[in-house]
C-alpha cells in the first residue's frame, strides 16, 4: 500500500521553482500594471528590485545590481560578450550549463586563449589549476549535477582577472564570498520562486572598470550594451532597464524579497535549504538502492539535489510516472544531459514538511517498479 500522507505542495521542479509558502497572486501590489516602466511608479519598483537585492544580500559597497533581459542566461551572455577577450580565460564546468558557457566562449566568441577545466557530473575540477590572472568563468552551483563550489578560497584576492559566476541556483541559498566575485548572475525563478524571463546582473567595481577600459572587437546587440561613449550606463543599475520588463514579474520579485526579509534575511533562506537537504540525506542513509550523484557531502548542493537509483532509465521513468499520477511530485526527473535519476529542488520555497511527506512515496514507488507492480 502506498503512503497516506501527501506533500501539500507537490511542485519540486528545479525551475521555475515552487512559489513561496502562503503566496497569493491577488495580494501583489498591482498598481504598476498598465503603467510605463519609464514612469516614476515603474522606475521606483525597478529601482527597489536593485537596491533591495543589494541590501538583503549584503553586497559590498560599490557593487551594482541591474535587471536585464532573458533570465540568468541573458545576464551571463551579456557579461561574457561585453567583457571577455581582454585577457586569457579559464572556464570551469561540471554540468551542462557550465559546459554551455565554455561552448559559447570557444565557438561563438572564438576566444582562442581559453583553457577548459572540467569534471564529471557529481564532481568538481581541480581548482588549484585555475590561473586567477586569467578571467575565470564558472557556475557556483551545478543545477543539473547537484555539485556546488564549497567556498571561494581558491580565488586569489589579488587576482588580475575577473571572476564571472553563474549563481542562479545558489543566490539566497548558499553563502557566497562576494568580494571574490566580479560578475554574478541569477534569475528570479530559482531560490525565490519568482517568474522567468528576467535576469539579475551584479557587477563589482573591477568589472565596471573593465567595461569602461575595454572595447571588445565584436558587434554587441542592443540588449548587451552597458556603456555609452566609454562610460557605464549608470541608469541601468538604478532601474532603467534596456528593454521593457514585465512589471507583473517585477512586483512578484519584490514580494519574494519582502518574504525573505520577513524570515530574517538571507541567513534564514540558507538555513531552510540546508534543512531540506538534511531531510533527504537522512532518507538516503537508510537505503542502499538510492544515493547522491554528488558523493562528497562538502560539495553537495542544498538546492538542486540529484539522486541515483539502482534502476534502469526506463524504470526510473516509471517511478516518475507513478509519483505524478499520485500527485505527490512533479518534474523531478534528472536533467536531459545528466545521468538518469531524480532531481529534487530543495530551495527556500520548499517546505520541509513536504519533503518529509515525499520520502516514503519515493520508497514506495521504487519498490513498486522494482517488483513491476504498476
Amino acid at each position: 500500500m502506498h503512503p497516506n500522507l501527501k506533500p501539500a505542495n507537490p511542485n519540486f521542479s528545479s525551475g521555475p521553482c515552487a512559489k513561496r509558502p502562503g503566496y497569493d497572486v491577488s495580494k501583489l501590489d498591482l498598481s504598476v500594471l498598465g503603467r510605463s516602466h519609464r514612469a516614476p511608479i515603474g522606475k521606483k519598483a525597478l529601482k527597489s528590485a536593485c537596491l533591495d537585492t543589494a541590501k538583503i544580500l549584503g553586497l559590498p559597497e560599490g557593487y551594482r545590481v541591474a535587471v536585464v533581459p532573458a533570465s540568468d542566461t541573458g545576464a551571463m551572455e551579456m557579461a561574457m560578450w561585453s567583457m571577455l577577450g581582454e585577457r586569457p580565460v579559464d572556464v570551469l564546468y561540471w554540468e551542462s550549463f557550465g559546459q554551455g558557457w565554455a561552448t559559447d566562449i570557444i565557438q561563438q566568441l572564438k576566444l582562442e586563449n581559453t583553457r577548459v577545466l572540467n569534471a564529471d557530473y557529481g564532481q568538481l575540477p581541480d581548482f588549484t589549476e585555475v590561473n586567477c590572472d586569467h578571467d575565470v568563468v564558472f557556475t557556483w552551483n551545478g543545477t543539473t549535477s547537484g555539485a556546488k563550489v564549497p567556498n571561494a578560497d581558491w580565488i586569489d584576492s589579488n587576482r588580475k582577472g575577473l571572476t564571472f559566476c553563474d549563481a542562479t541556483s545558489a543566490v539566497f541559498a548558499q553563502k557566497m564570498d562576494w568580494v571574490k566575485l566580479d560578475v554574478i548572475t541569477y534569475s528570479w525563478q530559482k531560490v525565490l520562486g519568482g517568474e522567468g524571463g528576467h535576469g539579475m546582473l551584479i557587477l563589482s567595481p573591477r568589472a565596471v572598470q573593465r567595461l569602461e577600459s575595454y572595447a571588445p572587437p565584436r558587434p554587441l546587440p542592443k540588449i548587451f550594451r552597458m556603456t555609452k561613449a566609454g562610460k557605464l550606463i549608470e541608469d541601468l543599475f538604478s532601474g532603467a532597464t534596456i528593454n521593457t520588463p514585465s512589471m507583473l514579474c517585477v512586483v512578484d520579485y519584490l514580494d519574494a524579497l519582502n518574504w525573505v526579509e520577513s524570515l530574517g534575511g538571507e541567513a534564514a533562506t540558507i538555513a531552510i535549504a540546508d534543512q531540506n537537504l538534511t531531510t533527504i540525506e537522512t532518507f538516503v542513509e537508510q537505503f542502499d538502492w538510492v544515493d547522491f550523484l554528488t558523493q562528497d557531502s562538502k560539495i553537495r548542493s542544498n538546492t538542486s539535489v540529484c539522486l541515483t537509483l539502482n534502476l534502469t532509465p526506463k524504470q526510473i521513468k516509471s517511478v516518475l510516472k507513478l509519483l505524478e499520477e499520485h500527485q505527490v511530485a512533479y518534474d523531478i526527473g534528472a536533467y536531459r544531459d545528466a545521468p538518469a535519476g531524480l532531481r529534487i529542488w530543495c530551495g527556500a520555497t520548499i517546505e520541509n514538511s513536504d519533503l518529509e511527506a515525499l520520502m516514503p512515496w519515493l520508497e514506495w514507488a521504487y519498490h513498486s517498479v522494482k517488483k513491476q507492480i504498476l
